[in-house]
């Protein structure tokens, strides 16, 4: 039985068995991102003390500027899964590819990769707002001793094993799933231990917040912009309330904790949305999907999309389910 005086690690251990594979390799793994997470977290705490705030001067695979702390959230947290040996391969929003792990050693008998976010909302580092990294953790689908291949990260993200966020805010916090719930571990900072603070989160099924970013509005399908009046319309428990942040872990935890939606559609713009399927819209689904919520790309289940390529992008509705349901019946009706 879980309680909230709880370390990270005790609950991992004591919850090990309700996990369909007991090997116990997903724990040192579960600790190895906690251990990444610690370590990045000391350095956004330091943020505008040294130079680690600002532009690299790099371009990511994304096209995007890559902040500073982009690239040292990402060599920090892959640094930690490749030195404790308990991946087979690793792929990065930030990387151009993913990064096979042991595959010259017949003997290596690791069977997860990770997808990795390692930090999410970073522009926001320089006006000291929260941001976050998200994991995605899936069992490969090739031979054990073999190296990985593409197939093993384009999977459904149906099949993950775990997933989770750190969100690095006014405290710290590391929330995860394994398929039974999702629990958050708050960090105490003066001994450096994540400690169970929020056992069982669930969405809400109802909320009043929505969370889109509204200067895109004149881009947007026509269901979205049907679907944001009918936020603000005064009927009911309406108008909701508008909360923004431009961090999606920000976003999504506030919206959990007190019931809303985080919309990231598609737009003229962004004709495929904006958002990355495999390290952000999955996990982030997979966590939603355990806490009671709903994640949908405007018409179906997130979990359910096969993925086609690395950094395939999609559009992005998630957050308790009746508000999710609620704009998928706009988006529906809008093309009829």
């Amino acid at each position: 039985m879980s309680h909230t005086n709880q370390t990270l690690g005790e609950f991992i251990i004591e919850n090990q068995s309700s996990f369909k594979y007991t090997s116990g390799e997903l724990s040192r793994l579960i600790n190895s991102i906690r251990l990444a997470a610690k370590v990045v977290n000391h350095d956004v705490n330091k943020a505008g003390l040294v130079d680690i705030i600002g532009a690299a001067g790099e371009v990511n695979v994304q096209g995007e500027n890559q902040q500073k702390l982009d690239v040292y959230a990402n060599k920090k947290f892959i640094q930690t899964l490749i030195n404790r040996n308990i991946v087979c391969g690793i792929a990065s929003e930030e990387e151009d590819d993913f990064i096979a792990i042991n595959s010259q050693d017949e003997n290596h008998q690791n069977k997860y990769v990770v997808l990795i976010d390692p930090l999410d909302g970073s522009s926001n580092i320089d006006v000291n707002v929260s941001v976050g990294t998200i994991f995605s953790i899936y069992r490969r689908v090739t031979p054990v001793g073999t190296a990985v291949t593409l197939e093993d990260f384009l999977q459904p993200g149906n099949q993950q094993v775990a997933a989770g966020y750190v969100i690095y805010g006014t405290s710290t916090m590391l929330v995860y799933t394994t398929g039974a719930g999702v629990n958050g571990f708050t960090l105490n900072p003066a001994i450096g231990t994540f400690y169970l603070s929020h056992p069982n989160m669930r969405f809400p099924e109802d909320g009043k917040i929505y969370s889109v970013n509204e200067g895109n509005y004149s881009h947007f399908p026509q269901g979205v912009k049907n679907y944001i009046k009918y936020c603000q319309m005064e009927e009911g428990d309406r108008p909701y309330t508008s909360r923004y942040i431009g961090s999606m872990v920000s976003d999504i935890h506030r919206n959990m904790i007190k019931g809303g939606i985080f919309m990231y559609p598609k737009s003229s713009k962004d004709s495929n949305g904006k958002l990355r399927l495999l390290y952000e819209c999955n996990p982030m689904a997979f966590i939603a999907e355990q806490a009671y919520g709903k994640a949908s790309d405007g018409f179906g289940r997130i979990l359910d999309i096969q993925p086609t390529s690395l950094h395939e992008r999609a559009p992005f509705f998630c957050g308790s389910k009746n508000m999710v349901e609620k704009v998928e019946e706009f988006m529906r009706n809008s093309m009829s």
